[in-house]
């Protein structure tokens, strides 16, 4: 099994995202032929008036949401991390959506089960079609180097200040 690290993911820039949900659109239309919101396998969160953030599947190393499952019909590829549904076992109890930390999971409004992003197969709809360039496809290792140098650059900004 590869490292969690080494996983690529759709990571949301917040400094960068302006809510404007064209993720939404363009994962709902490539994964259902339609643009509507509540089908898509992305979700734009308003953490204050100022700040939105895109939340997608952060491809957690042994997945709650696998675990949980108890028809066992989520599974997690080794190599990619990514979460399926066997559509066949999903009755829609959504213990995994509870289970989930970062809301990544819904459940359908029409067909009540479960669904999760793909990754569209390595090319994420949402990350082409982001106007701002909020969202990239990126290992976590990628996210976490980034994440520390913005928290450095603000302690420095911080200290100059005072």
């Amino acid at each position: 099994m590869s490292e969690v690290k080494d996983k690529k993911l759709v990571n949301c820039d917040a400094s960068k995202c302006t809510g404007c949900r064209i993720c939404e659109y363009a994962c709902s239309m490539k994964k259902e032929k339609t643009y509507n919101p509540t089908k898509s396998r992305i979700r734009v969160v308003r953490l204050n008036p100022f700040v939105n953030l895109a939340v997608s599947c952060r491809l957690c190393e042994d997945a709650p949401c696998v675990v949980t499952c108890p028809r066992d019909a989520l599974k997690q590829n080794e190599e990619t991390g990514v979460i399926k549904v066997d559509e066949e076992k999903c009755n829609g109890c959504g213990w995994c959506i509870e289970a989930c930390d970062y809301g990544a999971l819904e459940l359908h409004p029409e067909t009540k089960q479960v669904f999760v992003c793909d990754l569209c197969d390595g090319e994420p709809e949402c990350v082409k079609w982001c106007p701002e360039g909020a969202l990239e496809f990126t290992s976590k290792d990628d996210v976490s180097e980034k994440t520390r140098i913005t928290a450095i650059k603000k302690l420095f900004q911080n200290a100059l200040k005072t």
